[in-house]
């Protein structure tokens, strides 16, 4: 299949906080290059940068040294972030919701009617999109949200630990959702985690962190074929052996944070 979204090269990459104690290094020297329609997952221990990354690739923050380049082809380069909490507006229906993005573009409303269709249908939400948010379970909150970023057609979707919050079945069904709505569309995808598990369910490839400042360890090509089965995929013995390699690399920096930080 075509891939769709957009290059990200990053080239040391660093930030860095000015506090009255100083200043504080949150990421330093990061190089990643992720291909047009990849999925990259990101782990890490608590306080690494990660959601730092992820804000300076949405140009939420700037850095203070390297490069960020984003290229795409055929489109002007756009992305959308999903947040851990789905950030709906309440006294908005969903559809609303949806094509609030679009509106305050000023994109005409029977292309605004037209995108939020398609959005809603790609989430599984159609039937419920005149439901206010405390209407709606968490985990279709989140799915309203993913399709709040999906109707700009972005090139590049960033997500920072979108399924968090929710209990494990629903956390698993929005799993398998994402995977199958990514394969329809191949959008660039930068996906921020704390579980291994949802790293190799969901990415191409998994980038681990250091602890603070946040550098990347290692890189480890996800090797599982697509279409994937996320819940028959995290039953195979080759799984579980890649999870455990993963963990034996993580496990130094996870160690690392919690003595700096005295968890």
């Amino acid at each position: 299949m075509e891939r769709r979204g957009a290059a990200i090269a990053i080239d040391g990459l660093r930030k860095e906080y000015a506090s009255a104690g100083g200043v504080t290094v949150a990421i330093d020297n990061v190089d990643l290059k992720i291909a047009p329609g990849e999925f990259v997952c990101i782990v890490g221990p608590s306080g690494c940068g990660k959601s730092t990354l992820l804000r300076i690739l949405a140009g939420l923050e700037t850095q203070s040294g390297g490069v960020l380049s984003v290229e795409a082809a055929g489109w002007a380069v756009q992305n959308a972030m999903v947040f851990q909490e789905s950030g709906l507006f309440p006294w908005m229906t969903v559809e609303t919701n949806v094509g609030f993005g679009l509106m305050t573009r000023g994109v005409a409303r029977s292309e605004i009617d037209a995108r939020v269709d398609g959005a809603l249908k790609l989430v599984g939400l159609t039937k419920f999109r005149r439901h206010y948010p405390h209407q709606l379970s968490g985990g279709m909150r989140q799915r309203g949200a993913i399709a709040r970023a999906f109707v700009t057609d972005p090139a590049i979707l960033l997500m920072d630990e979108p399924f968090a919050a929710l209990d494990a079945q629903n956390r698993a069904i929005l799993q398998a959702e994402l995977v199958r709505i990514w394969e329809e569309t191949r959008k660039t995808v930068v996906y921020i985690t704390h579980s291994i598990d949802e790293a190799l369910m969901l990415g191409d490839r998994t980038v681990i962190m250091t602890a603070h400042p946040g550098r990347i360890k290692r890189i480890v090509d996800v090797p599982f074929a697509r279409p994937r089965d996320v819940m028959a995929l995290s039953g195979t013995p080759e799984f579980g052996a890649l999870k455990l390699d993963i963990w034996r690399v993580l496990e130094e920096e996870v160690m690392r944070a919690r003595e700096e930080f005295d968890l």
